[in-house]
């Protein structure tokens, strides 16, 4: 009953929740190399998909039929450790009514202004970061972004559109793909790729080209304020070998503002590019593996649009603990926790612990990998078989902050 009033109490936003996590993970990022991870996730609510018109309700007395979330995540690079969310938003997407052509509107009027606002959050948020690069998906290949970036910010967009370029030779057919595709090999690279639904994690030899590029401003729908061209580097990887499972080889074209004359710049690029699994996992973690949001059925749009939001916070700490198990990441607790939490963090360790040496905590004690044991322990896992997955954090992290909330009602040793 708590819960559901907070959700529909007026004074409860998905911005101000957004707002509130984005400072504390401006604390975090301070003096670290970042990337903010930027995508967007259709929420299916209530196992039912909406109308093709928009995500209103689907009947009479029904549930919101889908949401979008576009959340930002800060991982540092070194680490490659979940840092914290940078910022979300949250919408229900309209529906009805006549609309005009996407070349009419101006970027700020169409769903792709989420791009922009969440570089321009990062840009905000992670000031005290020792540099920021923003990972984008091919969705966000538009002009737009990088003409607007921020001067602290740098971008690593995916590209999908073949745009024009100014021609290097006059037998140039001035068109981006067909460029790098002229382009020597100038040397190879191995990559990790991570496990997928149908895909075994494997490892990846990939050709390597590189080349600045000044790309054109478009034709058609662009602002005519905009600058006629915008210098980057482009980066193209591909896979050698076709990977044995017959799942599709890798091949990134890679727009960035990063300078790259070197294969060691190239590498960076496609290892910070790497880190955008990151967001794919967390989504994965708020759908199925650890929260399984979209079977909520909420009937209010405020109410729901909360709820998305707080399930987001909680599925951030989720990652975190899920990454922090295997003491890897090297994080300390406060990367997802309050300081005031040791203590009972601590106590709670020393009443979860057996007597072998698999039932001890063999973390250090001010780790986000010490509190990621406790959280597993007070989830169910035993500690001897298999590792601790979402669904053992989720339920550990809802046990620890009941127990959290007691121990503040009544202080008291544990």
């Amino acid at each position: 009953m708590q819960f559901t009033r907070f959700l529909r109490n007026r004074c409860v936003t998905a911005a101000e929740m957004s707002r509130h996590a984005g400072e504390q993970t401006g604390r975090r990022v301070a003096g670290r190399e970042v990337v903010a991870i930027q995508d967007t996730s259709e929420l299916v609510l209530g196992g039912r998909r909406a109308r093709a018109a928009g995500y209103g309700p689907v009947g009479k007395g029904s549930a919101l039929g889908g949401l979008l979330l576009h959340p930002v995540l800060a991982v540092e690079t070194a680490s490659e450790a979940l840092l914290g969310l940078v910022s979300m938003q949250v919408w229900n997407r309209k529906g009805g009514g006549q609309r005009s052509s996407r070349r009419e509107r101006t970027t700020a009027a169409k769903e792709s202004q989420r791009w922009i606002d969440g570089m321009r959050q990062a840009g905000e948020v992670l000031t005290q970061a020792a540099s920021i690069t923003v990972l984008c998906d091919r969705e966000a290949d538009m002009y737009e972004l990088f003409a607007e970036r921020p001067t602290n910010v740098h971008l690593i967009v995916r590209a999908c559109q073949n745009r024009r370029i100014e021609r290097a030779a006059p037998t140039d057919e001035g068109l981006l793909f067909a460029f790098i595709d002229s382009q020597p090999e100038q040397g190879r690279i191995t990559v990790q790729v991570p496990a997928a639904p149908g895909r075994p994690a494997r490892t990846a030899e990939l050709a390597v080209r590189f080349a600045p590029v000044q790309v054109c401003r478009p034709l058609h729908g662009a602002d005519p304020a905009l600058p006629e061209t915008l210098a980057v580097s482009l980066v193209e990887v591909r896979e050698i070998v076709p990977p044995a499972d017959g799942s599709k080889p890798i091949r990134w074209r890679l727009l960035t503002t990063h300078t790259v004359s070197t294969l060691a710049q190239a590498q960076r690029v496609v290892g910070h590019y790497r880190l955008r699994w990151t967001i794919e996992e967390f989504f994965s973690t708020l759908k199925k593996a650890g929260f399984d949001i979209e079977a909520a059925d909420i009937s209010e749009p405020p109410a729901m649009i909360n709820f998305v939001a707080a399930a987001t916070l909680a599925a951030v700490t989720i990652k975190q603990l899920v990454q922090a198990r295997d003491g890897t990441t090297d994080q300390c607790l406060t990367d997802a926790f309050e300081p005031d939490d040791q203590p009972l963090l601590e106590a709670l360790s020393a009443k979860l612990e057996g007597k072998t040496d698999r039932q001890r905590n063999p973390h250090r004690k001010a780790s986000l990998a010490f509190a990621a044991w406790v959280i597993a322990r007070l989830g169910g896992w035993t500690g001897y078989y298999g590792k601790p997955g979402p669904k053992v954090m989720r339920i550990g992290l809802a046990d620890f902050r009941a127990i959290k909330h007691g121990y503040t009602l009544a202080p008291h040793d544990v």
